[in-house]
């Protein structure tokens, strides 16, 4: 079999995985309604084999969106509808987690409820950063974020409980595990870098402040899952959505001691040139991270089958998380194990629409017969 150490099972926390082939989160943006219908429950149950998949970006609130057309878990309708899908997951025999999603200031103030200002850690606009909104003529399209205003210190109890209840929500839905998503320049790691934080407050100026409302969060959703069903995103060093941080070396260092005290499943490491930009990641960072973080680390960015056996092999990381691939790929496991070419994903497609560049890319037996 090829790539045998790839393809190998794996404990992460709580849940058993057949293989360490992770479907990396991935907005498609499909739901008009913010609710997941039978198209989703046809695309995630497509990829169940996996060996896990996290699910698309998924909202906590509707004052944590920045993009039209893209899932929430507040509701009971939307609870009701990612059931749908997990039901779906669980009946190929496959294995979800649910990316939980505050945007902060990467967002307009007409994705917003009542046309208010988006929120953020201080009141900086995301330069040179877009998001995706509706028109008035109906078109969606990406759009520069608006100015935010900075999130009073009374009011982060209610950002925490907005985390909250959607792990909830994603409990009843069904999911295996929760994925906090800190990566990307989102809510939570625009507290953590410098250069989105001017807060004089608790929660910035130290990296132990800028680091409290993320470490909070996970508490939260630790409290609801429990730690063996949750993970985190997180992102250093990367260079998106106009985002500076001065000490994101300092502020991993720190995080994955703290997570690794709190016995959290798994840290997915977004590696910061997946947009073709940043720097890449050493081995000795790797290393590093490895002797600070005592669960399961999955790595995101460019992988493929080879250079994700190298990486566990070389016991850097124990699994990999694919992006792209997974779009044309939906056997992306079956392919990996028969050293079978991979399908390339339209890029017209990625985003909107319907079936057509969804769940409409044939399997290897398809596309050989």
């Amino acid at each position: 079999m090829a790539y045998s150490t790839l393809l190998s099972p794996l404990t992460v926390g709580s849940l058993e995985l057949p293989n360490r082939v992770i479907m990396a989160p991935l907005t498609r943006a499909r739901t008009p309604d913010g609710v997941p219908g039978k198209l989703q429950q046809r695309y995630y149950a497509q990829r169940a084999s996996a060996g896990l998949i996290i699910s698309e970006a998924t909202n906590i609130s509707p004052t944590a969106r920045g993009y039209v057309y893209t899932p929430g878990i507040w509701s009971d309708e939307q609870v009701l509808g990612w059931k749908g899908v997990v039901d779906a997951v669980h009946r190929e025999g496959g294995r979800i987690a649910l990316q939980l999603w505050h945007v902060g200031r990467i967002s307009h103030e007409s994705v917003q409820p009542g046309g208010q200002a988006p929120v953020a850690p201080s009141a900086l606009r995301a330069e040179g950063a877009n998001c995706f909104i509706e028109f008035e003529d109906g078109s969606a399209g990406q759009h520069p974020t608006s100015t935010p205003r900075a999130l009073e210190t009374d009011e982060l109890p209610a950002i925490i409980a907005d985390y909250r209840h959607a792990a909830h929500n994603a409990k009843r839905a069904g999911f295996d595990m929760v994925e906090v998503h800190a990566a990307n320049a989102y809510l939570l790691q625009q507290f953590m870098a410098t250069g989105s934080n001017r807060r004089n407050d608790r929660y910035g100026g130290s990296v132990v402040n800028r680091a409290r409302l993320v470490l909070e969060v996970v508490d939260a959703v630790c409290e609801v899952m429990g730690p063996g069903r949750v993970g985190i995103r997180l992102s250093p060093f990367i260079e998106i959505f106009g985002l500076q941080d001065d000490e994101p070396q300092a502020m991993i260092d720190y995080l994955a001691e703290q997570l690794s005290r709190r016995g959290i499943a798994y840290v997915h490491i977004n590696e910061p040139d997946w947009t073709g930009e940043g720097p890449q990641l050493s081995d000795d960072f790797r290393r590093g991270l490895r002797e600070q973080f005592s669960g399961t680390l999955i790595y995101c960015g460019h992988y493929t089958a080879p250079r994700a056996e190298a990486l566990i092999e070389n016991d850097l990381g124990d699994a990999a998380a694919f992006g792209r691939p997974y779009i044309a790929n939906p056997d992306l496991v079956e392919r990996f194990a028969e050293d079978a070419e991979l399908t390339e994903p339209d890029p017209a497609t990625f985003y909107g629409g319907g079936s057509e560049g969804y769940t409409d890319y044939p399997r290897l037996a398809e596309a050989t017969a």
